[in-house]
């Protein structure tokens, strides 16, 4: 049985850097000698030395009569990996980012991929990240939380192809129902996650939000999914997560106080923003349907006005209505 650091198709990087000193000072390492330093196999240190040769363009010749390795030319440092001061931070803003799915499936991995990241840095960077930490940060409001448990079965679902049973309760409903579905796509949108499944009871597509699953059961069941499938193309004319065949067009007026905000942001990518009088502006785009735009533009209050269509005008009327009855 093959020892865990066998196993990597990938040398460690510290075990080449420690060739690389032996080859630098003139020791003509071998497989054997090193195999014995690493507690490892002679073929892992022959697979490491092949990597550098064929890989890192190392110039490793064997010499015979010493039984070793060495370097035909002069090296001056082991190739690394090159980076600007700019990615550096750029690197290190995204693990802030990836702070956000502490708690979930993915934290893990995330981690150790930056883990990987850091140990192949070169061993001096002359960037100062000690202040960082003051200057960038991350925080959203209204986190969904997260069930791990079932989050990890739904993610193995997807990788493996298999059907999903669960229990739901749609937004609603006051209890649980069944559902057995094809589970295509894992989304999050607004720090909430969505699981785009084929529900197999009801023939089509449907779209279900993590936090309202209970009993997820990953069966054996495998199927294959349709090539076809697209989550940009389905989610093309939607405002958030649910699409829709019909184009209709939008068009809704921002005050002056509100048109900055909006100005800073894209908020779909059919919009199109034209500026009127008095600082205002106007916002234009084509959707799939009105169900999550309705209740965005409810979120401005008094700054916003319904210009087209007349149905959505109608509706946000009528939602301020009975609003103001409960006050």
């Amino acid at each position: 049985m093959k020892k865990k650091s066998e196993q990597s198709s990938r040398p460690p990087l510290a075990r080449m850097i420690r060739l690389h000193e032996k080859l630098q000072s003139g020791l003509y390492p071998n497989c054997r000698k090193m195999a014995e330093e690493f507690e490892v196999s002679g073929k892992t240190i022959q697979r490491d030395l092949e990597f550098m040769r064929d890989q890192l363009s190392l110039p490793l010749e064997y010499d015979e009569q010493r039984f070793g390795y060495y370097y035909t030319e002069q090296v001056r440092a082991f190739p690394s990996m090159q980076v600007s001061e700019g990615e550096l931070v750029a690197l290190f803003v995204a693990q802030k980012a990836l702070a956000q799915y502490q708690g979930t499936a993915f934290e893990k991995p995330l981690a150790a991929a930056f883990r990987k990241l850091s140990e192949a840095m070169p061993e001096q960077v002359t960037v100062e990240f000690g202040n960082l930490e003051t200057f960038f940060s991350f925080r959203s409001m209204g986190t969904a939380t997260a069930d791990l448990e079932l989050f990890g079965k739904v993610s193995e679902a997807l990788r493996h192809s298999v059907e999903l049973t669960f229990d739901y309760r749609k937004l609603n409903s006051a209890g649980f129902e069944p559902r057995q579905v094809r589970p295509y796509h894992l989304a999050c949108v607004d720090n909430q996650w969505y699981l785009f499944a084929w529900d197999l009871e009801r023939r089509g597509l449907r779209t279900f939000v993590l936090n309202r699953m209970k009993k997820a059961v990953v069966s054996n069941r495998v199927f294959i999914r349709p090539k076809n499938f697209s989550i940009a193309t389905l989610l093309e004319g939607s405002f958030g997560v649910y699409g829709g065949t019909e184009k209709i067009k939008v068009k809704v007026q921002f005050s002056a106080f509100a048109a900055q905000l909006v100005r800073e942001k894209v908020w779909h990518q059919t919009q199109k923003l034209t500026e009127r009088k008095e600082g205002k502006l106007e916002l234009e785009m084509t959707l799939g349907n009105l169900v999550e735009v309705e209740r965005w533009i409810l979120s401005w209050g008094s700054h916003v006005v319904v210009l087209a269509p007349v149905a959505l005008k109608e509706s946000v009327r009528k939602q301020l209505k009975d609003a103001l009855k409960r006050y």
